[in-house]
């Protein structure tokens, strides 16, 4: 077999490759005689069809068979030759699929990029440490008590935060327009639901009152046939409702699954809760400003197929999680382009530094984070047992262990600074940046 490869572009390579003629006819004869013992033509008994009449019959689909066969099988054993390593399927181009001439064909096809990971020194990152203060722990009951209100109706005028069930009807120039009316839907003062004004126009009033609500769409409003215009809205306050917060009793404790009793039980376990939040937001402060580091230090070209597919499992997601009726590849590539490219390039940035520094999961600090995890759930021994008899949830595991150790090599070398903040500041998400 005869290889020569070009390098069309930095990772594109133009592989030719010719296999001798023998190599294809073996093939052939071997499916033929394959096809002759089990053959039922006619006027034959089995295993008795002359060759000359299998070859008329069958010769064309065994080449076939056999130059698709011959094509894989020498395409592979040519990259390990030539010590490539694709990083997609080959585009083929045939030169000669002449039955009794050698096969000649061209392989187009990108390779991984071959790089070191350096720059460490030249990252920074900012460590951040928090506590978990008992002014915290009341902010978070407060938070656990409002997201579990209660709504009584009340006999008095609406206030914000009170719940109104009304019915309401909008017309733009005289006109009801499509999804402006509705009958007993429940609003929350203050809630921000509505467009502008609509909410503060509700203030005040009570139960059986009609209001008549003069209000503009704000210019970047999601219907462009509405934005900007001017509406009129007729709303029937049916009844009004007050928040009412749960007492912390034992009822109420027991929503959450908790086993301990009391409010001091109650407040242990909702402190181990913030205090793990804690741990994970630090964490992935740290690893999202590695990672972040490692991108700016370390610019690599991207092969098109490895960006392409992640693209596609990005729109599978996309679908997954938003649901409707449209198809994965009906979402413009676009959209998913910027995000794919920074996880294609973070994977062989991450996979380089496992390689250059012979990284290995720590199977204690695996345990570690499963015995973490576990602590969340009311039987934690059983949650550990299964992450250990389900071996794809267990390496998914491992590979979490192997890209935060990915990230303690860097630090070892990076600027790190530590910062002491407030919980609050500590746990919120970090913003996106704007775009210009």
């Amino acid at each position: 077999m005869q290889v020569s490869v070009e390098n069309t572009s930095a990772l594109e390579r133009r592989m030719s490759i010719t296999v001798p003629a023998e190599r294809i006819e073996t093939q052939v004869n071997k499916r033929l005689q394959q096809t002759a013992q089990k053959a039922k033509i006619a006027g034959f008994r089995p295993g008795k069809v002359p060759m000359s009449e299998i070859k008329r019959r069958f010769g064309a689909e065994a080449r076939q068979e056999a130059v698709g066969d011959v094509i894989q099988s020498s395409f592979y054993e040519a990259v390990v030759e030539q010590k490539l390593n694709p990083a997609g399927s080959p585009s083929i181009e045939p030169k000669s699929l002449e039955a009794g001439k050698d096969l000649e064909y061209v392989a187009v096809f990108e390779v991984f990029p071959e790089f070191t990971v350096a720059g460490f020194e030249g990252i920074t990152v900012e460590r951040l440490s928090a506590d978990v203060t008992d002014a915290d722990l009341d902010k978070m009951l407060d938070i656990l008590r409002k997201q579990n209100t209660r709504f009584e109706v009340a006999d008095r005028a609406a206030q914000n935060e009170d719940q109104l069930n009304i019915d309401f009807v909008g017309k733009v120039d005289g006109e009801v327009f499509a999804g402006g009316s509705a009958k007993g839907t429940q609003l929350v003062l203050g809630s921000g639901r509505m467009i502008p004004g609509f909410e503060d126009g509700l203030v005040g009033a009570k139960a059986g009152e009609e209001r008549v609500l003069n209000l503009t769409f704000p210019e970047d409003y999601q219907n462009l046939d509405l934005a900007g215009k001017t509406a009129e809205f007729t709303v029937t306050v049916n009844t009004v409702s007050e928040p009412k917060l749960p007492e912390l009793t034992e009822e109420f404790f027991a929503q959450f699954g908790i086993k301990e009793t009391g409010l001091e039980g109650f407040r242990t376990e909702v402190r181990k809760n913030m205090e793990r939040e804690l741990r994970q937001a630090i964490k992935s402060k740290v690893k999202n400003q590695v990672m972040d580091g490692l991108l700016a230090t370390n610019p690599i070209e991207v092969p098109k197929a490895l960006l392409s597919n992640e693209v596609d499992r990005l729109r599978v997601q996309a679908v997954q999680q938003f649901g409707g009726n449209i198809k994965p590849d009906q979402l413009p590539a676009e959209l998913f382009e910027e995000q794919a490219k920074r996880r294609v390039v973070l994977g062989l940035i991450v996979a380089e530094v496992v390689k250059q520094f012979d990284l290995k999961p720590d199977e204690t600090r695996v345990r570690e984070m499963i015995q973490e995890m576990a602590s969340a759930y009311q039987e934690p021994e059983q949650v550990v047992s299964w992450y250990y008899k389900n071996d794809q949830q267990l390496n998914e595991v491992r590979s979490v262990v192997l890209e935060e150790q990915v990230v303690d090599t860097v630090l070892q070398k990076a600027s790190v600074t530590d910062k002491s903040v407030s919980y609050e500041e500590a746990v919120k998400p970090v913003e996106a940046p704007q775009a210009d």
